[in-house]
């Protein structure tokens, strides 16, 4: 059995050898899970020409990962932005084989690196059909509850992966400090204490981190997790006014006392990336700010996954947008970004990048820690042993337990804020069975409302066929008794209202669905007819 076991090795040793020769890579030391993270990636990045570690930093849009350009740039990474789906109403097995696709094309290299494919799965997996939608992250934060936080970090990841990707954005640990500003949503809170305690849903993602873990580093716990990525770092929650990317003015106590302290934790939970803020801090662009990204982030915190930009982030640094790409570049992996969200501009940017790095403006050693950081992530996720994403997991989208999940969610979200006229005579809670009920308001019926922004499409949607779930509305109709009328009319009439006795009536207002900078608002008011629903129907009931 000795003789039979060498020579198999030796078989194994010589395929090895000889496909690497034939590929013209020197040997497979970063392809032996056996061997430290740390080996592999030095024996990777030692048969790594300039080309492909630029490839590795090189994250696209999935419209132009074809199997193609995945092989002939040797891209790192592909995303799918707001709305990008492999086509309408797709099943987790659309997903999976998208991904695979792309993947292949990726193996197909030299070197045969695994790309990473990351979304945004921001309240629940938000951009899948469906996929089970949590409440928003300001929900979330209005529960108190860490832990259920936790949990839904974990049904998040498994649906994630249902769909075979291993990479996420999230979770989002801004603190929203102004309510003008379009993504106070993404934030769990204006207290910096409650962000603070809501990292837990890192545990939950990515699995927790282990009590001997090396600090900085990045952790996956398996093919039932996911790789996080807390972002947006940092003070884009402190912008003037509320305004998107706009300049958060605060000095160096106050940036650490308020908008950092979810960071520190994120990392020493294992956060494998982070991704840096569209926004600047005391007039400086956070993708060019060197002594945050760099000397803070990574050398006093000791972070040690990747730093991602944001959408089309880097172009930014200049305005307008692009004025200066070859400095905008420059800038961004000076300062520490690793990965760039291009999304679409790929080739100039690898071209620009390339020159850049032949003109020594940029140095080997700049790209070899973006590229390290890189491979570390992809090590730890073992995408090297299993790079093609397979069906056994795909059950898990939309899963009932992640339903009732997301339902003890949403009840412990909601904030009363006032019950009845007095504390004597409560209003609440409300009488199933009456003789009549009138239900109005333009969110009463809308799931699309309902749900929000980066639910299916970018800025959300109205209506209740772009994916499954329950209506205000429909969950009212099944909670009543049988014996009680439920009449809905969106904007009723104050007539019809005052002539249908009704026995109450409960009103369903909001904002419309938006996201980012289309959410800014200067003039917090609910969004017409709203508050004129609210006064027929209380003038008139």
């Amino acid at each position: 059995m000795v003789r039979i076991s060498v020579t198999l090795v030796g078989i194994l040793l010589l395929a090895c050898s000889y496909t690497a020769m034939a590929r013209g890579v020197h040997h497979c030391v970063y392809k032996d899970p056996k061997q430290p993270i740390e080996k592999r990636i030095d024996d990777l990045l030692n048969q790594m020409a300039l080309a492909e570690k630029i490839g590795q930093m090189t994250q696209i849009e999935r419209v132009n990962a074809t199997p193609e350009v995945m092989k002939k740039f040797g891209i790192g990474s592909v995303l799918s932005g707001g709305g990008s789906w492999p086509k309408v109403n797709a099943t987790a097995s659309d997903w999976i084989n998208m991904v695979n696709t792309m993947q292949k094309g990726a193996l197909s290299t030299r070197l045969e690196i695994p790309m990473l494919y990351g979304i945004d799965a921001v309240h629940g997996h938000n951009n899948v059909y469906k996929a089970t939608i949590f409440p928003h992250n300001i929900g979330l934060g209005a529960t108190r509850d860490p832990q259920l936080v936790k949990r839904i970090g974990k049904a998040t990841a498994l649906e994630v992966r249902a769909t075979g990707i291993p990479y996420t954005f999230a979770p989002c640990i801004a603190v929203c400090r102004d309510p003008r500003w379009g993504r106070c949503y993404e934030s769990y809170s204006e207290d910096p204490k409650i962000v603070k305690q809501m990292t837990e849903f890192i545990d939950g993602l990515q699995g927790p981190n282990p009590p001997d873990a090396k600090m900085g580093y990045p952790h996956i716990g398996g093919k039932t997790k996911v790789a996080g990525c807390a972002k947006y770092f940092v003070g884009d929650g402190g912008t003037t006014k509320g305004i998107n990317e706009n300049n958060t003015i605060i000095d160096w106590e106050g940036l650490l006392k308020i908008h950092m302290p979810g960071y520190p934790l994120a990392i020493k939970k294992g956060i494998a990336t982070i991704m840096v803020s569209y926004s600047s801090w005391n007039g400086v662009k956070m993708h060019a700010n060197y002594e945050l990204l760099t000397k803070y982030l990574k050398e006093k915190l000791q972070f040690k996954g990747f730093l991602i930009s944001d959408w089309e982030g880097i172009d930014r640094i200049t305005y307008p947008p692009r004025a200066n790409y070859t400095y905008s570049v420059q800038a961004s992996i000076h300062a520490s970004v690793d990965m760039i969200m291009v999304p679409y501009m790929y080739t100039e940017f690898i071209n620009t990048l390339t020159n850049l790095v032949n003109k020594k403006v940029i140095p080997m050693s700049r790209i070899d820690d973006a590229v390290r950081r890189i491979l570390r992530v992809k090590f730890e996720l073992g995408l090297f042993e299993q790079p093609l994403a397979d069906h056994s997991l795909a059950l898990e989208l939309g899963k009932q337990k992640h339903r009732d999940l997301a339902r003890e969610a949403v009840r412990k979200s909601l904030v009363l804020l006032k019950n009845g006229d007095n504390g004597k005579d409560p209003l609440l809670p409300l009488p199933k069975k009456v003789e009549k009920i009138l239900v109005a308001g333009t969110h009463a019926d809308n799931l699309g409302y309902q749900c929000g922004g980066w639910t299916i499409t970018w800025y959300g949607a109205s209506g209740n066929n772009y994916t499954t779930g329950t209506t205000i509305l429909k969950a009212i109709q099944s909670a009543v008794d049988p014996s009680t009328q439920v009449i809905y009319k969106e904007k009723p009439e104050k007539d019809f209202i005052r002539s249908e006795n009704f026995s109450y009536a409960i009103v369903v207002v909001g904002e419309l669905p938006y996201a980012e900078t289309k959410g800014d608002s200067l003039n917090l008011t609910i969004s017409s007819p709203g508050l004129e629903i609210i006064k027929d129907v209380c003038d008139n009931v």
